[in-house]
């Protein structure tokens, strides 16, 4: 799937064309330095996740219906503590180390990979998933690919897009 993030004023706007040739197109409004789908192409394809956030989209949902999906299958929140459906649980795993990539990213990305290890085994708790197995080595390759991303976004103007290629099949 070919998957283009175009930088706005405001707000990114996204394009994935996937393999059957369909198309989906979707906007976000800036969240951080850099788009937060971006982060989760870098850590689910590093981590070679198929059936998160990329992968679903791959596979024919829109991006705009996927938090609602998470939620029917019973993703926990504060004000919803439940075991999440089997169906969504790479999903939960996957969002909650995005989160903490992003909040490394954006305090600098000197935190050591325990700490990340830990973030992320503390965020699936609370969404009642068991954490994802991360290395040393992967965390140092979703940092580095987050840190040339960042420089790449910082510099890039209006209009400038990132070209992503998904390959990962579920």
């Amino acid at each position: 799937m070919r998957i283009t993030i175009t930088k706005g004023e405001r707000e990114d706007r996204i394009e994935a064309v996937r393999a059957d040739g369909s198309c989906v197109r979707t906007s976000f409004p800036h969240k951080g330095p850099v788009p937060h789908d971006a982060v989760h192409f870098y850590v689910e394809s590093t981590l070679a996740i198929p059936d998160a956030f990329w992968g679903m989209v791959a596979r024919g949902e829109d991006p705009e219906a996927i938090a609602a999906i998470a939620k029917a299958a019973g993703h926990a929140s504060a004000a919803r503590a439940a075991v999440p459906d089997e169906s969504v649980i790479r999903l939960v795993q996957a969002e909650r180390a995005v989160e903490c990539f992003e909040a490394d990213l954006w305090s600098g990305g000197d935190s050591g990979p325990e700490l990340i290890r830990d973030l992320i085994a503390a965020g699936c708790a609370q969404s009642l998933v068991a954490p994802l197995e991360l290395s040393d080595e992967a965390i140092a390759t979703i940092r580095s690919r987050l840190c040339d991303l960042l420089g790449r976004w910082s510099a890039a103007a209006e209009g400038d897009h990132l070209r992503l290629e998904w390959e990962l099949a579920a």
